[in-house]
């Protein structure tokens, strides 16, 4: 086999990250062992059930990678993407595959990690935690300008002149920061986010505003932001651009108003840096309060433009009652919770708990908790700026803390620094509740947590993000030693 060889395969299971598997006969020596008959290629594109051509992409000694070309049957698995973009646009992959099916493939592949990757097998594991919504479930999107509009195959093909196809706000087409598919219509957020957008779009197209060029660092806009409250009527738009421009800002912000009053704050952030993100320097508020709220439980949020909040508020709060139970709290417990963020956690679990410390990285999510602290009246709930990176054992010594009955974590998708986990095993929390939304990294962690003394009692994975291969999982320890 050779890279660009293009192989009818059959697909007979699926991969983390949302690839199929097909395993070929291979010639080998007499003396190789049976295994290594099988050679493995993960087949982008493709589902088990299918029988598709595939070109390969990369080949390695004991796999290969590969692109569906054609699907010459398809899989009972397969059904009919809702999305006009589905294929292009990166953001729902598994659109085309039966919800419920999603659900078993993304338990079947976090338990595989956790025995492959961890070498973890005695572990009782919980019914997946599927998503009450499957579309319209996000409560804020970032959509892109760029002043190079993605082209399709017909218009590319077309031999006509192409318009706007220096004007685009959308989403960025996977691994090309440059180039956005201009979309109208997205099932993610909701109708209203589609409205604003194609308002938006409309509105600086006809003022001929220009886009922000990350190659020549010249441009006005950037980004448009939506966030929306579920359990509140809140919505703030916050449009990202590169400089001030008051009177263009005015007119905007007077249509908003009048084409769509559920908007509650319009943010304009002022974003002088040369890399692409959607956080500005600093903001100017036009209207509103420069702020929307939102509920967890019984719990209320403040959300800020460049704040984090868990983007599916109704699988949220599955996350952190999956993440209580697991605790199984008496209410006199010294809980420490790692990466606390806005305070989401610790305030959802305050009245369950004797006393919450929250150790976080970032300083303006501190300020965000601080500030919901104030809105719950939780009065047991502490945050302490610390890097994490490093060892949090100083922070622990020099403000007194006393150490932790339960240990809750929730860090990026990279996980835990091998620092973190060796101060974990240093405070010895009875229990451990690890919550990931990378089963990858996750199942890495919790094997050195084990090997330092604790055991893999129970896990739980939640959906969070459907129609895509992404999974959170709670994971609860106890300590053995």
């Amino acid at each position: 086999m050779k890279k660009g060889d293009i192989l009818e395969l059959e697909i007979t299971s699926y991969a983390f990250e949302g690839k199929g598997v097909s395993k070929i006969i291979k010639e080998v020596n007499p003396s190789e062992p049976e295994n290594s008959k099988r050679y493995v290629i993960f087949v982008k594109g493709a589902y088990p059930g299918d029988l598709v051509k595939a070109r390969l992409k990369k080949i390695k000694k004991s796999y290969a990678e590969a692109e569906a070309v054609a699907i010459l049957k398809k899989s009972p698995y397969r059904t009919e993407p809702r999305c006009k973009y589905f294929g292009v646009c990166g953001g729902c992959k598994q659109q085309d595959l039966d919800y419920q099916v999603q659900l078993k493939f993304k338990s079947d592949q976090v338990n595989e990690i956790f025995n492959h990757i961890g070498g973890l097998n005695d572990f009782e594991s919980l019914p997946i935690a599927p998503s009450e919504k499957i579309f319209y479930y996000r409560n804020k999107m970032e959509f892109s300008f760029a002043n190079k509009r993605w082209l399709s195959e017909n218009e590319i093909n077309s031999m006509q002149e192409i318009k706007d196809k220096n004007f685009a706000l959308g989403l960025h087409i996977p691994g090309m920061y440059d180039k956005v598919l201009d979309i109208d219509e997205c099932f993610l957020q909701s109708e209203m986010s589609n409205e604003i957008l194609n308002f938006t779009r409309s509105f600086f197209k006809g003022k001929n505003a220009t886009i922000y060029s990350t190659e020549t660092h010249t441009g006005y806009l950037r980004n448009l932001v939506i966030k929306q409250s579920f359990h509140r009527k809140d919505l703030m738009v916050n449009l990202v651009t590169s400089e001030e421009n008051p009177e263009l800002m005015k007119e905007y912000s007077d249509l908003i108003q009048t084409n769509f009053p559920a908007v509650t704050t319009l943010i304009n952030n002022i974003n002088r840096k040369k890399s692409q993100v959607a956080t500005g320097d600093y903001e100017i508020v036009l209207f509103g309060s420069g702020f929307i709220y939102d509920t967890i439980g019984e719990k209320v949020f403040r959300i800020s433009a460049n704040s984090f909040f868990q983007t599916n508020t109704l699988q949220a709060e599955k996350l952190y009652r999956t993440a209580l139970e697991f605790a199984n709290m008496k209410g006199d417990e010294i809980v420490y919770d790692l990466y606390s963020g806005a305070g989401t956690i610790p305030i959802f679990i305050s009245e369950n708990a004797g006393y919450i410390y929250g150790f976080e990285n970032v300083e303006p999510a501190i300020e965000d908790a601080r500030i919901n602290i104030e809105l719950n009246k939780t009065g047991n709930f502490k945050p302490f700026p610390t890097d994490l990176n490093k060892s949090f054992l100083p922070i622990i010594e020099e403000n007194k803390i006393p150490l932790p009955d339960i240990l809750i974590a929730d860090p990026p998708r990279s996980g835990m620094h091998p620092k973190t986990v060796n101060d974990i095993l240093s405070v010895h929390p009875q229990k451990i509740v690890y919550i990931s939304c990378n089963p990858a990294t996750q199942a890495r962690d919790v094997k050195l947590l084990c090997d330092g003394g604790y055991k893999l009692i129970k896990i739980k994975p939640v959906d969070m993000f459907p129609h895509t291969y992404h999974i959170e999982n709670v994971a609860l320890l106890e300590y053995t030693k």
